[in-house]
């Protein structure tokens, strides 16, 4: 495409009315329903989208399927399909600021977060784009003349269904293995962000992926994902979002065994320990939990310190909290944004409510707010909760909002024993200058991610999941890809004497 077209087509990327895309093509759902949605940060009306029908995922399943069977993306040269892998990457990055202000629009998230977001997605395909070469059976020689060799074939037709929090990213996250491993996929994103998917499907089909293998259908998860999960055509479900529907999409699969790889909720602690670096730590503490509005699920919202500087660890993290900027999204001096929704909102107060009812402190926050010219968008203030006991709600549950909790521990063992007190255990961080003690309590922690003196969890190449309730699988490394991949054993007898093995 010339520049003059790719600047078209990037303008178009904000529209009044975004269709669903089926077999290279967008359309309307089958009955004409469409749903709208809203900018967080407003409240206002952004668009319209078509309102998928168990019709409209038939037709995306069958065209799946058939671009799967016809053999034409999964046989392409693993050369080929990384050329395809990596212009999907640049075809992102030409249009990268246009992707970022849909992205902001949707999700009412800091133009900063969007940005770092949309890097990891566009390096997420240049990631497997590599990986993908490499990603080979093996060559074993069994005793007695047979020469055995491994090969890997793509699993199928596999549904990936995408929470709101991060509705570029996670998609990239699946989407890319799915294609690198040379699978056809059906994308349902949530409800209230699906627009950047849309655009994400249509870059992949503009970049040469073969109709058919990227479908994107956007509607009702009870209704859609639900029939995704329970089609005997589906061979695999890769689910990000919540532990109870996690459990739910576990057990609708069952009936047809698919593979299923679920990246679910988190209640991620973090240990700072006396000879931690505090400033550093509170810096960092902080955006471990507030960033992207606290809607992570790897967000950092039980914080233990220890005794000896619990003190000077509190006054220094709520006297940071207490500046941190709330308002316009698209302001580099914002640094968090507004709460998806109305209902995601009424989530937040309730626990709070619930932390007071219980005896907590609020020792920051603690109430919705209404920065200036964004009066009717979805705000809470960072928010800090002390004097709290490990049975509490606000202690044990994932909120999904800007809500942490502060606690203090006497000693190693203690600490690790709070960190470990929880049905989750997806990331988790530890502070101190001790690398032998870093170490050792990183290797006790039970969670699928461990940050030492940093709160960032997730990098391409990096394996990214749970223990626990937080879900199994691994995303984001290079063995993701065996996660999209059935291993075939193929035994040959190569010797001089013919084979009798009952001796008749």
């Amino acid at each position: 495409m010339t520049k003059i077209q790719e600047q078209e087509v990037a303008q178009t990327m904000k529209r009044d009315f975004y269709k669903l895309f089926i077999n290279g093509e967008q359309v309307e759902s089958s009955n004409g329903a469409r749903t709208k949605v809203y900018n967080p940060a407003t409240g206002e009306f952004l668009a319209e989208v078509a309102k998928a029908t168990q019709e409209d995922a038939q037709r995306a399943i069958e065209a799946a399927r058939n671009a799967f069977d016809n053999g034409k993306w999964k046989i392409t040269p693993t050369g080929k399909r990384a050329r395809v892998l990596n212009k999907i990457a640049a075809i992102m990055r030409s249009r990268f600021s246009e992707l970022v202000e849909l992205e902001v629009l949707n999700t009412g998230k800091t133009i900063a977060a969007a940005q770092a977001q949309l890097n990891q997605a566009v390096e997420d395909f240049e990631f497997y784009a590599g990986a993908l070469v490499s990603h080979r059976g093996s060559v074993n020689n069994v005793p007695g003349q047979f020469h055995n060799y491994t090969e890997k074939e793509p699993v199928g037709v596999c549904a990936q269904i995408i929470p709101w929090n991060y509705p570029l990213m996670m998609a990239a996250w699946k989407v890319a293995p799915a294609l690198a491993a040379g699978c056809s996929v059906i994308i349902k994103p949530a409800s209230l962000t699906p627009l950047t998917a849309i655009i994400l499907g249509e870059i992949c089909h503009e970049a040469g992926v073969p109709e058919g293998v990227v479908n994107i259908l956007p509607g009702s998860g009870a209704e859609i994902g639900n029939y995704l999960v329970e089609h005997d055509l589906v061979n695999k479900v890769a689910f990000t979002g919540s532990t109870p529907i996690g459990k739910d999409i576990m057990a609708r699969a069952s009936g047809t065994l698919k593979r299923v790889t679920l990246e679910l909720g988190g209640k991620s602690p973090s240990l700072i320990f006396e000879d931690a670096d505090i400033d550093q730590a509170v810096d960092c503490s902080i955006y471990g939990i507030y960033n992207n509005t606290g809607q992570s699920c790897d967000a950092r919202s039980r914080i233990y310190i220890h005794e000896d500087v619990y003190d000077e660890f509190v006054e220094k993290f709520i006297e940071k909290t207490n500046r941190i900027v709330l308002g316009d999204p698209f302001s580099k001096e914002t640094h968090v944004g507004a709460v998806i929704d109305q209902g995601q909102l009424d989530t937040v107060k309730e626990y709070v409510q619930s932390a007071i009812d219980e005896g907590a402190e609020i020792l920051a926050g603690g109430e919705q707010i209404h920065p200036e010219g964004f009066e009717k968008g979805f705000w809470y203030a960072p928010t800090v909760i002390g004097n709290v006991t490990q049975e509490m709600r606000v202690v044990r549950e994932e909120i999904f909002g800007p809500v942490v909790v502060l606690s203090k521990f006497s000693n190693e063992k203690e600490a690790i024993a709070l960190a470990n007190d929880s049905e989750f255990g997806l990331a988790s961080s530890v502070w101190s200058k001790d690398g032998a003690r870093a170490t050792r309590v990183a290797n006790k922690i039970q969670a699928g991610i461990v940050m030492i003196n940093s709160p960032f969890s997730a990098f391409p190449g990096t394996p990214f999941g749970g223990y626990k309730q937080s879900g199994f699988g691994r995303e984001l490394a290079i063995e993701t890809l065996d996660l999209y991949s059935e291993t075939k054993s193929i035994m040959s007898y190569y010797g001089s004497r013919p084979l009798n093995p009952f001796g008749l």
